[in-house]
């Protein structure tokens, strides 16, 4: 099975934990065992693994998410990188085309595309190998997945098949509707869009080559910036004639809001809170290393991070992305294909940061033009290497670095640093890389 999984969008509506860098679908909030928690692109990898363990998975993603997919899933993982956002229809034309000219896919196999973030059981990647397969068998030139709806929700568009078999042509597509309408719509057998569909891969590619000029991958990636902006929906899939949908009736949950998320999580707290008995429908998600404790609330997420507090009803937390765009801040946490920072403090000539590289990695080698460091080990092993020449570190070392110094560090076991800026100029932009010399 070919599976593109899309992970785009930036992080508004999972604020403060969400930012520009680290999307909702890397946020840790599942439990799996005792202190350890999954993210939901790691939820959603597994169990693709588990249900068909030699499944050829890309992901289709900006620059920005990278890191934090090498991080979180390793570095084996394909990744359809896209230069910047021209939404859904040019993103899965690049993976297609990815598909074909880099990692050697037939123009016979199926491809299946599904969001990268909807909270499933296993039964939904059955059903995504039923879709291939639908695919490949070729009566129709796209097959979707249509989820059955559970309530006459205004969020999601609506597929009108021609019968309520469990695969059936369709008949229409309709627009988010209100909720009256949405009511109508399930009484004629509507189902859910959810943005799930099943192709062989040559049908994409034409579609691609149809709209697009490009010869290959590396041609499509080269003018990428220059496509329109265009969903899959409205390029493809509105136009196509031949089309069927399959019906699902398994648990899914798009978890795009606080309000949904929390109906998913497994405890009401994550990290430091405390709830007293008055407290009703309350989930709390405490990021930071304080104390958060709530008396008397009711129908209320809390949630705590470096970039900020939210405190919302949760039914009102939907409304949160117009107030966050207001706000302006640099990015206080991310992660990256080493390991993950988080800063801790910000003044003017002077920014304290916490960083943890994981075993076996390091950061790339680099200097700043405009600023001074000092690291400071907290606990682990490993190597700076400073303008060539390289050191052991353990806890308890300190390493300073003047501006234009060219230097990196190496973990030998997970190595946990205490990293201190000092300079008039501290941008993320100051920062030049260098090949590390064997």
């Amino acid at each position: 099975m070919n599976i593109v999984l899309l992970s785009g969008g930036s992080g508004q509506r999972l604020w403060p934990l969400s930012n520009d860098v680290r999307s909702k679908q890397f946020i840790k909030i599942f439990r799996t065992g005792e202190d350890a928690y999954e993210s939901m692109v790691q939820r959603v990898y597994r169990q693709i693994r588990k249900v068909d363990r030699g499944a050829v998975v890309t992901v289709a993603t900006s620059r920005t998410q990278v890191s934090s997919l090498h991080n979180q899933l390793g570095e084996g993982i394909g990744i359809s990188v896209e230069p910047c956002r021209r939404d859904t229809f040019p993103a899965i034309a690049l993976a297609t085309a990815y598909l074909h000219d880099v990692q050697g896919v037939a123009e016979d196999e199926a491809v299946v595309v599904c969001p990268v973030d909807p909270y499933v059981e296993d039964d939904y990647f059955e059903a995504l190998k039923q879709l291939g397969e639908l695919a490949v068998k070729g009566e129709a030139n796209l097959v979707l997945m249509g989820i059955e709806p559970t309530y006459p929700s205004e969020k999601y568009g609506y597929i009108i098949p021609q019968d309520k078999e469990k695969v059936s042509f369709v008949s229409t597509f309709k627009e988010k509707p209100d909720a009256a309408t949405a009511q109508e719509y399930i009484e004629k057998g509507a189902l859910w869009n959810g943005g799930v569909f099943a192709y062989k891969l040559k049908y994409v590619l034409d579609k691609a080559h149809e709209l697009i000029d490009f010869a290959d991958y590396e041609d499509l990636f080269s003018k990428y910036d220059t496509l329109t902006k265009i969903s899959f929906d409205y390029a493809v899939v509105e136009k196509e004639k031949n089309i069927q949908v399959m019906r699902f009736c398994g648990e899914w949950k798009d978890l795009g809001t606080w309000n949904t998320l929390t109906e998913a999580m497994e405890e009401k707290t994550l990290g430091k809170a405390i709830l007293n008995d008055t407290c009703e429908n309350v989930h709390v998600v405490n990021e930071l290393d304080v104390p958060v404790l709530c008396m008397g609330l009711k129908d209320v997420v809390v949630s705590a991070s470096p970039e900020g507090i939210l405190v919302s009803d949760k039914e009102q937390s939907s409304y949160i992305k117009t107030y966050v765009d207001q706000l302006s801040r640099p990015v206080m946490f991310a992660e990256k294909s080493w390991g993950s920072f988080r800063v801790l403090d910000v003044e003017d000539e002077s920014m304290t940061i916490k960083v943890t590289l994981n075993a076996g990695h390091r950061m790339n080698y680099h200097s700043h033009e405009r600023r001074d460091e000092v690291w400071t080990v907290l606990s682990g092993e490993g190597r700076s290497i400073v303008d060539g020449m390289e050191q052991p570190v353990r806890a308890g070392d300190v390493v300073t670095m003047q501006a234009g110094c060219r230097h990196t560090l190496i973990a030998d076991t997970e190595l946990k640093v205490m990293e201190v800026q000092l300079g008039k100029e501290i941008s993320v932009h100051d920062k030049k890389k260098y090949e590390l010399e064997d």
